[in-house]
């Protein structure tokens, strides 16, 4: 039997009309009445008696609309179920810097929901990110990048994640008022690997301007290029959310320096032809913050 001639027959119920039921559910009225007559004929009784404009249930409709009502609530109640317990792996691709200091009460929070779905977190760099999206390996990726301009895959931008200079509170370029490119000109740099975006627009501007700098250490791991900034061995470029316990502390105070180039965007990226099952759906509404649960604000003022 089609469910819709149960929920039709619920509303004719709860109405009391044929009218105005088929205004509530959409339908022209004619159809309304063809569906109940297809469910007298099918129980071989009838469900509604008339009595001059009004009308009510038969002794036997009260008893369908009791069954009608429970069929209907399991339906709902499968789809609930189905949808919030579901499992499987989910293949998500993202970076040091996410993965350390955003995503883990996201994550967290996606869990109560589907308790069933097992995140597989991959730590990798932006290409790689951008190619197992490509090729299938990863179900999504978020990223922290410029705007994703890709024509196989779909971007939606989260928000814009502050990048802030960062040195030792007694570095000589912490008494400017502002700090431009070409300042920056004989400092060292504490870096990130290859393969880091914005590591990668900050040597792509400082070459545009024909800066001339030093990189004094290379290093995968945040917390060192903090502890080397923090020692005053040199400054580094890293997103504001990494070291907001340093900048509390005093242990590292951002420059006031800022340039369009290497403004950046916490992305949620991933094939257009990707089926974006509930389950990904919900993870992505979280990212977005359309859910309660939204993603933590940040604070884009610089020191």
């Amino acid at each position: 039997m089609d469910l819709n001639y149960m929920k039709s027959f619920m509303e004719v119920a709860r109405c009391q009309s044929f009218t105005k039921a088929a205004e509530n559910l959409g339908y022209v009225q004619s159809s309304i009445t063809a569906q109940i007559q297809k469910l007298e004929h099918e129980y071989g009784v009838i469900l509604f008696e008339r009595y001059g404009r009004s009308m009510r249930l038969t002794s036997a409709g009260e008893q369908l609309r009791e069954t009608f009502a429970h069929i209907l609530q399991l339906y709902d109640d499968s789809k609930r179920t189905i949808a919030r317990q579901a499992k499987g792996i989910l293949e998500i691709g993202t970076i040091e810097s996410l993965m350390a200091f955003l995503l883990p009460p996201l994550f967290h929070r996606f869990l109560q929901s589907y308790p069933g779905i097992n995140l597989q977190v991959n730590e990798l760099k932006e290409p790689s990110i951008l190619q197992a999206v490509r090729t299938g390996q990863l179900d999504i990726g978020i990223l922290m990048d410029l705007p994703i301009n890709d024509e196989d895959m779909e971007s939606v931008i989260v928000r814009q994640e502050p990048l802030v200079l960062v040195a030792h509170p007694e570095h000589p370029l912490n008494a400017l008022k502002h700090v431009s490119v070409s300042d920056l000109n004989g400092q060292y740099l504490i870096v990130t690997e290859q393969g880091c975006t914005y590591r990668a627009a900050l040597e792509r501007l400082l070459g545009q301007h024909g800066i001339n700098y030093q990189i004094l250490h290379e290093f995968g791991n945040l917390e060192a290029i903090k502890q080397c900034v923090s020692y005053g061995l040199g400054i580094a470029l890293v997103p504001r959310i990494t070291v907001t316990r340093e900048l509390s502390e005093r242990k590292l105070v951002t420059l006031p320096f800022a340039h369009a180039d290497i403004t950046f965007y916490t992305q949620i990226v991933h094939h257009k032809k990707k089926w974006l099952s509930p389950a990904i759906r919900h993870l992505i509404d979280l990212l977005e913050g359309k859910c309660d649960e939204a993603l933590p604000s940040v604070d884009t003022h610089i020191s």
